[in-house]
């Protein structure tokens, strides 16, 4: 599943290639799990509004959109009049690309702009979801916890006080910090030097302070590289990320650690698989 850096790398290439363009028409596929909004309401809703801003929040892509036929010069000064939120589940992908490009498998949206692109999500497990909110009578998207990249150590050491579950699924929880997924747990607690398994309420307040920059280091050094592919993962280009390349115990299994040599270890933790080394990690 894109986590943080993969869909902030997503977020930021569509705001780049499309802000202040405007939506000409909508098209929905016949499968219904990909909609939170009927895609007929979908369809009425985005037909004719413009862009304003794309941005992430958590792990949605959220597209801030102006009235339909308001006028723009590109910028986001106007006030939204309703966001198009973009969930991508396992598979899923936006790509920014032109109406003569292949359309892929499993497509489920397309989006006609007037400069001639087109928007399309594409998600072969459906898993991924979109939803159309009209901000005049429905409230803002916003994420479901704080924001890893801007939280303080302050707030940051709160959220684990007291916590009696295992710190690498105290990051997965959503509830306490939107968009940390298993690779960057993983990289995380390895470099902060904490084992996942470690009780979150019970760590040291020295501890905590190495994870909160160690994983804000990781989030940050990922978005630069454009993600993690090591799945489905591609940017809004179609492009893969490069941040795999870095990873020091994300699924290198059995081998040595770049550290100290010893073998990386993986264990089954929270449903996810977990991967640590038993010696630089305490």
């Amino acid at each position: 599943m894109p986590e943080l850096p993969e869909v902030e790398t997503i977020a930021r290439g569509v705001h780049e290639r499309l802000q202040g363009d405007r939506i000409v028409e909508a098209w929905f596929g016949s499968h219904t799990e990909p909609f939170k909004t009927p895609p007929a309401a979908q369809a009425s809703g985005l037909e004719g509004r413009r862009i304003l801003a794309v941005h992430r929040t958590g792990k949605h892509i959220v597209c801030e959109l102006g009235a339909a036929g308001g006028q723009s010069d590109g910028h986001s000064d106007a006030a939204p009049t309703a966001q198009w939120i973009v969930h991508l589940g396992m598979t899923g992908r936006l790509l920014v690309t032109t109406p003569e490009g292949p359309v892929a498998a499993h497509t489920h949206a397309r989006l006609t702009m007037a400069s001639g692109r087109e928007v399309r999500f594409v998600d072969p497990r459906r898993f991924g979801r979109l939803e159309l909110r009209e901000l005049d009578r429905q409230s803002p998207f916003e994420g479901p916890g704080s924001e890893p990249l801007t939280i303080s150590l302050t707030a940051f050491i709160e959220l684990f006080r007291g916590r009696r579950l295992a710190i690498k699924a105290a990051l997965l929880n959503q509830t306490l910090l939107h968009g940390v997924g298993n690779i960057y747990a993983d990289e995380s607690l390895f470099r902060a030097g904490i084992r996942p398994r470690r009780m979150a309420g019970r760590l040291k307040r020295a501890e905590l302070e190495r994870l909160h920059a160690a994983l804000q280091h990781v989030l940050l050094q990922a978005i630069e590289l454009g993600g993690s592919s090591v799945s489905d993962y591609v940017d809004a280009d179609g492009v893969r990320g490069f941040f795999q390349l870095e990873h020091r115990v994300y699924m290198r299994t059995g081998q040595p650690c770049l550290q100290c040599g010893s073998p990386i270890r993986r264990i089954l933790l929270a449903g996810r698989g977990t991967h640590y080394c038993t010696v630089c990690q305490r």
